[in-house]
């Protein structure tokens, strides 16, 4: 019997099995289509989701491919109106190494993604989508288009708004479909050059966008033509020579001239959301729980986000944990799910008010305050526990980086301690030198004892230069205990030997160590 079988190899399916092999659990992706995802769609990452991927070991490989400091070039009527970098101000700093969003394609993500879980052993399983399947106290039996029978421990649809998985569990999928649309692709072109995201306004015709990807010959195009929109907010089909017609109306003074369109798509705003993300050993992911307007660019990133949460905790059950640890998956990304639904509606809202309004607008006023997901977490979650009074980060809250250097003098970030499938335990100050050891020797592999100290304290981690302990408002000896997802699980007085134990046995995976 598989352990775990995912529906879906889109970003939100890849995380997943990712987070799962690499822990050793037996999983199988499939996915209805004949060949992988070819489009840009997507096409940004948070600061948040670029950390995920940092602790899956490929964010060098997608910080090479991608944008980040691309200026915003505007038009309103064919007038040059402003040219701003809507990341500009942003930095990194010791805490967030990740100072904004990146502009990468979608399909760059899924292969770098596909080329970390080859490295776990797993592959995806292409011409197999989920036909159907019922589900016991002990297992689910799936049957695959291909007519395998597949008999695992859990499924997880991974696939879609158009859930095959969420239909079949006849979970709600509360929402409406907005008449907006949205015409996309990805073409070749000549004219420009790829120094700007390019974006044309002209009153009363439409909107039209050009971004260009890092290293790649494609840009994506994004247009809504006013003129062409039917009955119920249709829009003709999708083709070069349309797309040309769509250039030369609303950019026609640069000379652009497409050569070539790759992927051809019309987006039709929808806002919906699953009214629950588990029912039995069946889960939902993404798309298939939650799908939103594409304004402030969270809908791939959520997705990323939800599989980063539930695949620790998946693994964790595989091994032993207690089954109600899956609880805290809903209870910690559906509030997540109904933030980012909120806030994409704002923003699709306040871009479409400006052009009603006959203005220009940029497509990144549509992003919410925290658009990089940095400040999301869990505080109200059951898995959520603050034991001491300090200042700073509380149970719940993302866990901040700081730079810091090993006992040989190496640089070294806590990040780098976080990096893996185990929870750490941080330890600032002398009292905590019991509680870690005790943590080393009884609960080794789950969980990984960091010291954090000042110079000359031997420390496995000397914070130099103070950001660590700033960056968790520790002032007097102090335990955190950090989850695999790179959340505080635990705050503790620096000397308490119970409190990580009381805590695993509270939770429910102490038996998975």
């Amino acid at each position: 019997m598989t352990d775990v079988l995912i529906a879906g190899a889109g970003p939100t399916g890849l995380t997943l099995a990712i987070e799962l092999a690499r822990r050793g659990v037996d999983v199988r992706i499939v996915d209805r289509a004949g060949e992988h995802f070819p489009g840009s769609r997507g096409k940004g990452l948070t600061a948040r989701t670029q950390e995920v991927l940092d602790d899956l070991g490929v964010a060098d490989e997608v910080l090479h491919h991608g944008f980040r400091h691309l200026p915003h070039r505007r038009y309103l009527d064919g007038d040059l109106v402003a040219e701003t970098d809507p990341h500009a101000q942003r930095a990194p700093t010791p805490d967030r190494p990740y100072d904004g969003g990146l502009l990468i394609p979608q399909w760059r993500i899924e292969r770098t993604l596909r080329a970390r879980l080859a490295e776990d052993g797993v592959r995806v399983e292409l011409a197999a989508g989920l036909a159907e399947f019922s589900q016991s106290a002990n297992g689910v039996h799936a049957v695959l288009d291909t007519g395998e029978r597949v008999a695992a421990r859990y499924l997880v649809g991974c696939d879609g708004g158009r859930s095959t998985v969420r239909k079949a569990l006849g979970v709600r999928f509360e929402g409406e479909n907005k008449e907006q649309a949205m015409l996309l692709g990805d073409v070749e072109l000549s004219g420009i050059e790829p120094d700007a995201w390019y974006q044309w306004t002209v009153r009363r015709r439409g909107f039209l966008a050009l971004c260009p990807f890092r290293h790649e010959r494609s840009w994506q195009l994004q247009a809504v033509p006013f003129s062409d929109f039917g009955a119920e907010g249709s829009l003709p089909e999708p083709s070069l020579p349309y797309f040309r017609r769509i250039v030369d109306d609303l950019a026609g003074e640069h000379g652009i001239r497409l050569s070539k369109a790759t992927w051809l798509s019309t987006y039709r705003v929808n806002v919906r959301m699953a009214d629950q993300f588990r029912v039995g050993r069946v889960l939902l992911a993404g798309d298939a729980a939650h799908v939103h307007p594409p304004a402030g660019g969270l809908g791939m990133n959520t997705g990323i986000q939800d599989a980063y949460n539930l695949g620790w905790k998946l693994a964790m059950v595989c091994s032993g944990a207690r089954q109600t640890l899956l609880d805290s998956y809903q209870e910690e990304r559906l509030p997540v799910a109904a933030w980012t639904l909120g806030v994409s509606a704002e923003g699709l809202r306040r871009i479409a008010e400006r052009f009603v309004n006959g203005g220009s607008t940029d497509i990144a006023d549509g992003a919410p305050p925290d658009g990089q997901q940095l400040g999301l977490g869990y505080p109200a979650s059951s898995l959520s526990v603050d034991g001491d009074a300090g200042n700073g980060p509380r149970a719940g809250d993302r866990a901040p980086d700081a730079p810091c250097v090993d006992s040989s003098g190496t640089p070294r970030r806590l990040f780098d301690a976080f990096r893996g499938p185990h929870f750490t335990l941080l330890g600032f100050g002398a009292s905590c030198a019991g509680p870690l050891q005790d943590v080393g020797t009884v609960h080794s592999g789950l969980i990984k004892p960091v010291s954090v100290g000042a110079p000359g304290s031997g420390a496995d981690l000397v914070d130099v230069e103070g950001h660590a302990r700033t960056a968790y408002g520790v002032t007097g000896d102090t335990l955190v205990l950090v989850r695999p997802d790179g959340y505080l699980a635990l705050r503790a007085p620096g000397a308490s030997r119970t409190a990580v134990r009381d805590y695993l046995d509270r939770v429910g995976v102490s038996r998975s160590a």
